[in-house]
């Protein structure tokens, strides 16, 4: 869901092709990343408890929503990056709904690839599951 920044300063997006300012966006900062995590981490508390099936099922709407909104979000790709609509469309929006969808089928591929018993009378096991949420900063 969309929360607003707690910051009230924000920052110009501009139109490479043009340099003119189209739009704006908030300049997050330390607030903002530690309430995104909080929010995370309350998601991730039920989130975890998913079943392979029910995360394949939410990746596969995202990558429905972006294959009936593809034109809309190259368009929006151009003007913030400048890049040729054709391209933006059929090689990058094309490969995100591709890629996401392969990851939707390898949620149910789930294995554990080492069983065995490495000492007597202990079953031993690789066991993959969510373990916690992450932040990354980008551009």
């Amino acid at each position: 869901r969309p929360v607003a920044s707690r910051s009230t300063a924000r920052t110009e997006v501009v139109d490479p092709a043009t340099g003119e300012a189209y739009a704006s966006a908030p300049d997050s900062g330390e607030a903002d990343v530690d309430a995104a995590m909080t929010a995370a981490l309350a998601a991730f508390n039920s989130f975890k408890r998913t079943t392979p099936s029910q995360r394949q099922g939410f990746l596969l709407k995202i990558a429905s929503a972006i294959e009936a909104h593809a034109d809309e979000l190259a368009r929006l790709e151009c003007k913030n990056c400048g890049k040729p609509f054709r391209l933006t469309l059929d090689e990058e929006i094309a490969a995100a709904v591709d890629q996401i969808r392969f990851f939707a089928g390898a949620a149910r591929q789930l294995e554990g690839r080492a069983a065995g018993e490495y000492m007597e009378g202990l079953l031993s096991m690789i066991v993959r599951e969510p373990v916690g949420v992450c932040a990354a900063v980008t551009p």
